[in-house]
């Protein structure tokens, strides 16, 4: 892919920071709502989806809750609470009608060339995980959004849904799973080069790549003087923007806190890195077709539950294990070591030393995993697939995270899972922070920065965003006819009736 030709006008209706798929689904949702902005994108690599986005530096998993243990915690009083869970399965069926939509008008081919249905599961061992399984599995069939999951503790029942985990599997084990057959598999790579593609088609948009943005500043009634250096050459350019949208994964930070919006003060970040483990081996590949979930071991962050999924990326099929977490200084993959220290500021330096003294279990983890040897690797990954052998797995290393860290009144600073829109300067820019579920909540997030960052224009554009997601303003879970009609909508347009 290569950079549009600049235009020569240097002032634009929206830019967008970051070649990824936040940038890339707000950009095309923006052009579907109000084809007449004129927008450009801003990456600082030479192609688009080449951090976070790209297929191999994350799981793929469709986040819709259907096998992630971590979003449904065990309440004191042995119940499971289910309002994660529910939550993110909204996000997901918002995503999955907005991409529905672009397959539908014809905007987007195929949906093969990016979602491929893959049964989600979990899977646990041990009589008090085998409890804790069956307790949510009752708790979520009670709901709309997780209907057609089953439950099982059969042996012959598990193999069939997971040949390769039970495999030479010791006998006597108290083994339990959940199947959904709606789960899916998403090279976000693939739909960010369908969405920048869908762009590039239509007049007003500019694609700018091997372009840095490095600072922005206010430049009065409510726009923005953007500092860009070329990566190959060092040419530099300004150009100026109604509306800035941060979209750059972890570099995402450091421009915020460039903007000077206070929004963003007090705020700072910490870096995980994270591995997996790559089987690409054909016979063992057609022995597994199903993303398998398990439990996060004591003292693990949310985001390092350990997961054997099935991937489809470009038409090749393999096999990823992990993750496995470490820690580097890096905010971005392709970053540099000085991006940590570099966001330290007088302002949010207390907060990251609270969260340091607050997270030594995350601290004791993260040295435990960063000082792993592949002999430990191949253990975790053998109590998933019993007959793995080293030979038959390679270590890659996925895309950088950065968990956001705020300040709070009580313990001084708190460390967040998840993702946050930080928005400022009146609503004329906006900048997504923090990382799971991330990709698969795209959609979600970019009607939250439009809410807030658009609302003048939200009701001349309501019509439409109830044509892209029919749901447009309704809890799905609440209405279990409207429910059963996107679901079966989506499956449809999608294709993931198998």
């Amino acid at each position: 892919m290569t950079s549009t030709s600049p235009s020569a006008a240097s002032t634009y209706d929206v830019v967008l920071i970051g070649g990824g798929i936040m940038s890339a689904t707000l950009g095309a949702m923006l052009r579907q709502l109000e084809p007449g902005l004129s927008i450009a994108l801003f990456g600082r690599l030479d192609d688009v989806a080449l951090e976070s986005s790209n297929g191999w530096n994350n799981a793929g998993t469709g986040h819709s809750a259907l096998c992630e243990l971590n979003y449904t915690p065990l309440r004191p009083d042995g119940t499971v609470d289910i309002s994660k869970a529910v939550n993110v399965n909204e996000a997901f069926q918002v995503s999955r009608q907005f991409w529905s939509y672009l397959v539908e008008t014809g905007q987007i081919p195929s949906p093969r060339d990016f979602l491929t249905p893959v049964p989600h599961m979990s899977f646990v061992w041990g009589a008090e995980n085998v409890d804790f399984l069956k307790r949510r599995y009752a708790a979520l069939q009670q709901h709309p959004l997780f209907e057609g999951m089953s439950l099982s503790s059969d042996g012959a029942q598990l193999r069939q849904w997971m040949p390769l985990v039970m495999e030479d599997r010791a006998p006597g084990q108290k083994l339990a799973a959940t199947w959904h057959p709606a789960g899916t598999d998403v090279n976000f790579g693939a739909l960010t080069h369908r969405l920048v593609d869908l762009l590039r088609g239509r007049p007003g948009f500019e694609l700018n790549l091997g372009q840095e943005v490095e600072d922005l500043k206010p430049a009065g009634n409510n726009e923005w003087d953007i500092s860009v250096r070329a990566m190959h050459g060092g040419a530099e350019r300004r150009v100026r923007a109604k509306f800035v949208f941060v979209g750059a994964g972890g570099g995402a930070l450091h421009l915020l806190q460039k903007s000077g919006i206070p929004e963003a003060r007090g705020i700072g970040g910490f870096p995980v890195s994270g591995q997996f483990l790559r089987c690409t081996n054909p016979e063992i590949v057609a022995r597994h077709q199903a993303k398998v979930y398990g439990k996060a071991s004591v003292g693990a962050p949310p985001m390092s539950v350990p997961h054997l999924d099935t991937r489809v990326i470009d038409g090749q099929r393999g096999l990823l294990f992990g993750p496995y977490a470490g820690f580097s200084t890096k905010f971005l993959k392709q970053g540099s070591w000085l991006d940590l220290p570099r966001s330290i500021r007088m302002d949010n330096i207390g907060a990251m030393m609270a969260v340091g003294r607050d997270n030594m279990p995350l601290t004791k983890y993260l040295i435990q995993q960063v000082l792993q040897s592949s002999e430990d690797r191949l253990r975790a990954l053998r109590d998933f697939v019993p007959t793995a052998r080293k030979e038959d797995w390679e270590l890659i290393t996925a895309g950088q995270r950065v968990q956001v860290i705020k300040k709070d009144p009580v313990r001084g600073g708190v460390l967040q899972f998840g993702t946050e829109v930080v928005t400022g300067a009146g609503g004329s820019i906006a900048g997504l922070l923090g990382a799971s579920p991330g990709a698969s909540t795209a959609a979600p997030i970019m009607l939250t920065v439009l809410q807030r960052c658009f609302g003048a224009r939200l009701p001349q554009w309501e019509a439409r965003l109830r044509e892209m997601i029919p749901s447009y303003g309704v809890k799905l879970g609440q209405d279990a006819a409207l429910c059963a009609q996107v679901r079966a909508r989506t499956r449809t347009a999608l294709q993931l009736d198998g």
